[in-house]
């Protein structure tokens, strides 16, 4: 199994920033029905204001290959357009568990 985590830093005004978060995470949480080898996915946006990410999602898939058919698959590059305008910054790491 693996655990896909990735973080985000948006552009924009604390409302900007806070809308498209929201739609994003919204979308996200949609496609375990959407993607079949999605086991499951976690979504969060930050409430503390003196951190500077703003959504971190963690994912988890059978393989690392299945990571790649997640990332590629429709409904998850239209949900990563949401943010493409704002997106200021991304981080992910991939480990395998257990």
């Amino acid at each position: 199994m693996v655990k896909h985590i990735v973080t985000f830093k948006l552009s924009g005004s604390t409302k900007e920033r806070a809308a498209v978060a929201l739609r994003f995470a919204e979308a996200l949480k949609a496609l375990p029905g959407q993607i079949e080898c999605l086991e499951s996915i976690e979504v969060g946006i930050n409430e503390n204001p003196a951190e500077d990410w703003d959504v971190v999602l963690t994912a988890t898939l059978p393989s690392l290959a299945d990571v790649a058919v997640y990332a590629a698959h429709p409904a998850h590059v239209a949900a990563a357009s949401i943010i493409a305008g704002c997106k200021a910054a991304r981080a992910c790491v991939d480990y395998t568990v257990g």
